[in-house]
């Protein structure tokens, strides 16, 4: 089956990799398109400005969280019945989880994919010096080919044909166009990355703004025949994913404190038979009724504290449904949630759900970030007994020390591909298990059956 796509990579972090897919996405779909957005690696956030675009859910395309088949299942399952599909990269094209492996790098998803490359970079002071870039990115992995290139922050088009010259003369990548330098497009940023899509003001004006743009100087014909190019993939569908209950109704939080969910996390709880209910713990006064699990994701909770705090008849509802038994996974900003309370950046205290007696302080650093292993030896809603499976954190928020009887993680990161650091997190009580862990069910479908089943067990509570 003939699937066109290609995947933007940028030469590094901060070349407009996100402004110009974005843009990219949206002149597509001027052109009567039916785009399918994805995002390389774990991220979050620019999924969610890819959904705003395109009307279509992006996908999370992890080939360190995710095994290969996985991958290429992923991708034929989504783009099936799209006309284009696009990859926006990751950090720089070869950047992934070790100095040594390609895993998890922007190179790696389109070697697996078998997905052309557009390659970013940033024009700006540079002439024949783009020429020696584009040269060694196109040459460094022989498996790998560079299709075009799209320069960003470009002057104007005579340093544009400048650039154009020296890189199609000593490199023959072809370029494809250029955006100028105008800092009305740019993407406010906090201090997990871009500001979610769901907070940024007049985004759609931006959008246009910058599609306006590429529409006089990128040559997007070109880019759709170079999709057209790519070669098909096999895959296999994972034999686990069939329906395993019915019945069962599980509260989703999902408003501007709680947003980051991986679609496809989503999407096969549906399909393994459940019913998933959103609902915002900002503002509704209470869970939906007859619910039988809740799942709350991360986000910014911190900087809707004030409101949450607020929402008194919503935290007593969630106390009551987790003291009763009912089953509830929480990742990261679910986690911050049902502690005690949360101290913001500015050093002011709110009261949260207050399951564990345990402060969640936003700090000025990173604490944790990166790729996890992540072991449970015991049952939990998410466990029988032993499971492994692989994650992401990335959070700025500390938890005050908890007892090690409730923790169930034991987490193992391997730094600079050699030197490992364990520690605990999952935070366990009742039927209540939470963690900054951020899963990808496909990694273990066991996860995501073993929620179920404890979801549908209600003899239990």
């Amino acid at each position: 089956m003939s699937l066109p796509r290609f995947l933007v990579a940028g030469a590094s972090s901060g070349v407009g990799k996100t402004t110009v897919t974005i843009g990219l996405l949206n002149f597509l779909k001027r052109k009567g398109l039916n785009v399918q957005p994805f995002k390389t690696g774990p991220d979050y956030i620019d999924p969610a400005f890819h959904t705003f675009v395109t009307g279509n859910s992006s996908r999370n395309l992890d080939s360190w969280l995710l095994e290969e088949d996985r991958v290429r299942y992923l991708f034929h399952k989504n783009s099936k019945g799209k006309d284009i599909s696009v990859i926006e990269g990751v950090m720089g094209l070869f950047d992934g989880h070790s100095v040594y492996r390609d895993i998890g790098s922007s190179a790696h998803v389109a070697k697996i994919t078998k997905s052309p490359v557009i390659l970013i970079i940033d024009g700006s002071g540079i002439s024949t010096s783009s020429a020696a870039m584009v040269h060694g990115y196109s040459t460094f992995d022989k498996e790998l080919k560079i299709s075009g290139v799209i320069i960003n922050n470009v002057s104007g088009e005579i340093h544009y044909e400048m650039l154009k010259q020296a890189i199609e003369k000593f490199t023959g990548v072809k370029c494809y166009g250029y955006l100028l330098k105008n800092s009305d497009i740019n993407l406010s940023s906090r201090h997990l990355g871009l500001v979610p899509s769901v907070e940024v003001k007049e985004l759609k004006e931006k959008i246009e703004k910058i599609t306006d743009m590429m529409e006089k100087t990128i040559d997007i014909d070109g880019i759709i025949e170079i999709a057209g190019q790519a070669q098909d993939i096999s895959y296999q569908k994972p034999e686990k994913i069939k329906k395993l209950v019915s019945n069962v109704r599980i509260g989703l939080a999902y408003d501007k404190a709680f947003n980051f969910y991986y679609s496809d996390n989503l999407e096969v709880l549906e399909e393994m038979g459940a019913e998933l209910v959103r609902f915002s713990p900002i503002f509704d006064k209470k869970l939906p009724d007859n619910l039988d699990g809740l799942y709350i994701g991360g986000g910014f909770p911190e900087i809707f504290a004030e409101k949450l705090s607020k929402n008194l008849t919503m935290i007593e509802d969630i106390k009551m449904f987790i003291e009763e038994n009912g089953p509830v996974y929480a990742e990261c900003g679910g986690l911050m949630y049902m502690c005690k309370s949360i101290i913001d950046l500015e050093g002011k205290e709110y009261s949260m759900v207050g399951i564990f007696d345990n402060v969640s302080e936003m700090t000025k650093r990173l604490q944790r970030f990166g790729y996890i292993d992540v072991t449970i030896n015991d049952k939990t809603i998410l466990s029988e007994g032993l499971i492994n499976f692989r994650a992401h954190e990335f959070h700025r928020s500390k938890i005050s020390q908890m007892e090690s009887d409730n923790l169930k993680y034991e987490i193992e990161k391997t730094r600079f591909g050699r030197e490992k650091i364990n520690w605990k997190c999952g935070y366990a009580y009742k039927n209540f298990l939470g963690g900054y862990a951020h899963v990808h069910f496909y990694n273990n479908l066991e996860i995501a059956i073993n929620f179920l089943n404890n979801c549908s067990n209600k003899e239990m509570r």
